[in-house]
């Protein structure tokens, strides 16, 4: 059982137990998705539903790794380096909900 969520711009594939690292998020606590694209109760069968809800919860916060982003214009001495480290937020998938059906882990 695995549903696909959609959050900060990105889709996630999600089951019940598992960890998954996310754009960040302004929520301490519980989180709610209800952006539920699709729903695959059994292997190789996708239902695409409206009312389905995947429940988490926040397991913590950090910054990646650094990404160095390097720009250079051959014969004309331009060099210019940038750093990046982007914030994630790591949430535990409790509950996914659909039609009334609760799959846990």
């Amino acid at each position: 059982m695995y549903a696909v969520i959609r959050t900060g711009g990105k889709q996630y594939r999600v089951a019940p137990g598992e960890t998954v690292k996310i754009e960040k998020l302004a929520v301490d606590g519980a989180v709610e998705f209800s952006d539920v694209l699709a729903v695959s109760p059994e292997e190789g069968k996708f239902e695409k539903l409206d009312g389905a809800k995947v429940l988490a919860e926040v397991v913590s916060e950090g910054r990646g790794d650094k990404i160095l982003v390097f720009h250079y214009k051959r014969k004309k001495q331009y060099k210019k380096l940038q750093g990046h480290r982007q914030s994630f937020v790591e949430v535990k998938i409790n509950e996914i909900q659909v039609n009334g059906k609760s799959f846990k882990a």
